[in-house]
């Protein structure tokens, strides 16, 4: 485990990003003005993270806001609302402004004044990204944004975190993804990386095998047990 103020291979930490370190949830007024209900915002993030992984699968790579566009679409016919590419795309392009969750910032400033190497690894585009942690006010905690656009493949391929380890001049092995997500947590495990579990929404499912050794509520948590050793 790292220990304060060390700069090994091992502090290399990537994060997720939406959900992870920013709130999605903030959206609901935008679904609320288009679609009429915000009860199809977790709707259609399931259906852009189920369509990213028909993507992968199909060797038909498109980017994670196109595939937003096209989810967002998808579910508001379904529920009897017909929205246009432009009407749709404007929804989705809040994505890049959403706020950090209240424990990120403290979390980052203390993971980094720790010495710890932080980077992105996301499935949003890098445009997407570098506005996402501009407009949050987080850019200046991350040494580099890692995106799946690079590989043209979305999580949780393992093509995805081999490339931050890439990026990040280390081995798989040598990086630890923090996410709110269960299968990216999982994905990063079976592909050799260690991972912590940002436990916002549900607890953790997951074989005993595939159970990361970090689980906290919150991002804060996370620091602690990180700073911690």
């Amino acid at each position: 485990m790292p220990q304060q103020g060390s700069t090994t291979e091992q502090d290399a930490l990537v994060f997720d990003v939406n959900e992870t370190l920013l709130d999605v949830g903030t959206m609901a007024p935008a679904f609320r003005e288009t679609v009429g209900s915000d009860a199809l915002l977790p709707i259609w993030f399931a259906r852009m993270l189920r369509d990213s992984l028909l993507a992968t699968v199909t060797a038909s790579y498109r980017r994670f806001d196109e595939l937003g566009t096209s989810a967002l679409r998808a579910v508001a016919r379904e529920a009897g609302v017909e929205l246009n590419v432009p009407a749709a795309a404007n929804v989705v392009d809040r994505m890049r402004s959403l706020p950090a969750h209240p424990d990120v910032p403290g979390a980052l400033e203390r993971l980094a004044g720790a010495g710890f190497r932080l980077a992105t690894l996301t499935n949003s585009a890098p445009d997407v990204i570098a506005d996402q942690l501009r407009n949050a006010g987080l850019d200046q905690y991350f040494e580099q944004l890692v995106s799946v656009d690079d590989v043209r493949v979305f999580k949780p391929h393992p093509a995805t975190y081999a490339h931050a380890a890439t990026q990040l001049g280390t081995h798989v092995g040598g990086v630890r993804l923090v996410a709110a997500h269960d299968w990216d947590v999982v994905g990063a495990i079976r592909a050799g990386a260690r991972a912590a579990y940002v436990a916002r929404n549900t607890p953790l499912s997951a074989d005993p095998a595939e159970t990361p050794d970090i689980i906290a509520p919150d991002l804060g948590g996370i620091a602690d047990r990180l700073i911690d050793g």
